[in-house]
């Protein structure tokens, strides 16, 4: 039998990256770089972008390197750009046919085992970073792991248990027999009226949540009958945004009905997740209070298609499932076509982790282009989380996320979907 030490290191070797950032310096030799900021003619060639102590201390024109003790990176035929950020990810579970079963046989400790794998697949699709919006808590363990260098993941910010009213998106015992469930409140994301809303972010905020997360409707996968009616009042959500604030906290809200949505937005919230049915008037509001949208395509059309198997959701979301997800796109083109500010989101777990990338394409089908769709998920969901100085761009003084790809996503968005390089913090995780 091994010995605890000998199992340990095993452990610890297991999951080690591929390359260290112990060299002096790393010399990354791009043959195209995509410039972040740029207005236009974003594609610059033979560039090099040099990784110091996790950060990138230069980017220069033409193929340099350093001393002898200095690394060299060959991405001169990959097209490299910063680490991608998805603003909207579920890193506890996935979607499965006996998915809410699993609610009443798993245990934490499973849970937590299985975001291992999740969060690996992330990072390995090239996600250097994302916003955990909702789970059971455990998400705020991994981010600490990940931290730690204990497993292999995204950067994490995480927003611990998501909050809604009694009955509504977030209460997790809905569907349930109340005699197994009980009857949860603010300590377990369910508030109902101001006092207990800002005792339920509160809660999150002791237990190390970065963010908060709210569900300002109905939704499609809570067993629910309504996933769209607005289900907290306006009362309600400015109590959360007062008391996020003043605990120096972001606010996101999950809405697809419109009336839910504008109440949040009057409010002051951050973002809105998914808002499928948002109407021109939504629009003007998110312009006008500078609102981000989140927007979630991929988790639209992942419901819909789960929705035509046969018992793989519950009777009252199968119809939620099949009447909301195909909209999503459109309104997304919608709100694009508005001039509505928009960061990359995907909801990975209602899909399978890992193909997060889908989201580019189907943002470019619903007319944005591809370049605007690569800015989403680098500069502009840096600017949502508040990271700009750290993250979204290749520059002096950033974190050293990177990514390459094959071929030149500007011209073929598909491109991001076969990821060869990641380099997260100075580290390489995956080099092909």
């Amino acid at each position: 039998m091994l010995s605890r030490r000998r199992t340990a290191l095993l452990l610890a070797f297991s999951t080690l990256p591929l390359a260290s950032a112990w060299a002096q310096k790393t010399y990354l030799h791009c043959g195209r770089l995509l410039d972040m900021r740029a207005s236009k003619n974003p594609v610059q060639t033979e560039m090099t972008v040099i990784v110091e102590q996790g950060r990138v201390v230069a980017v220069q024109k033409g193929y340099t390197s350093g001393s002898g003790t200095d690394k060299v990176i060959d991405l001169k035929s990959k097209t490299v750009l910063p680490g991608l950020i998805d603003c909207h990810v579920h890193l506890e579970g996935e979607t499965s046919k006996d998915g809410f079963l699993k609610e009443l046989t798993e245990n934490p400790a499973d849970v937590a085992f299985g975001s291992l794998a999740h969060a690996r697949k992330t990072l390995l699709a090239g996600f250097t970073t994302v916003r955990d919006l909702g789970g059971s808590g455990v998400n705020v363990a991994l981010r600490n792991a990940v931290n730690r260098g204990q497993v292999v993941g995204p950067r994490i910010f995480t927003a611990g248990k998501a909050i809604s009213g009694t009955g509504g998106h977030m209460d997790p015992t809905n569907g349930y027999r109340q005699d197994l469930m009980g009857m949860p409140g603010p300590t377990d994301g369910v508030a109902n009226g101001p006092d207990q809303c800002r005792q339920a972010v509160r809660e999150q905020y002791k237990r190390g949540s970065d963010l908060i997360k709210i569900a300002s409707t109905g939704g499609v996968l809570s067993v629910a009958k309504d996933g769209s009616s607005a289900q907290m009042t306006e009362e309600e959500i400015k109590a959360v945004v007062e008391t996020a604030r003043d605990l120096g906290l972001q606010v996101a809200c999950h809405a697809h009905g419109a009336e839910g949505m504008k109440r949040a937005i009057r409010s002051g919230v951050n973002s809105i997740e998914h808002g499928t049915l948002m109407d021109d008037e939504t629009m003007k509001l998110m312009k006008k209070f500078g609102t981000w949208y989140v927007p979630t395509i991929t988790a639209g059309k992942s419901v819909a298609d789960s929705a035509k198997i046969p018992n793989y959701y519950p009777p009252l979301v199968t119809p939620k499932a099949l009447a909301i997800g195909p909209k999503l796109q459109t309104t997304f083109g919608k709100a694009y076509k508005a001039g509505v500010k928009i960061a990359f989101g995907t909801d990975a777990s209602v899909y399978r982790h890992g193909v997060n990338a889908l989201e580019f394409q189907y943002m470019v089908e619903a007319g944005m282009p591809a370049y605007e769709a690569l800015r989403s998920a680098t500069v502009s969901a840096a600017e949502l989380l508040g990271q700009t100085d750290n993250l979204g761009t290749l520059e002096a003084g950033k974190l050293a996320d990177v990514v390459a790809v094959d071929g030149d996503p500007t011209q073929d968005i598909r491109a991001m979907q076969q990821v060869r390089f990641v380099m997260k913090q100075g580290v390489v995780y995956r080099q092909e």
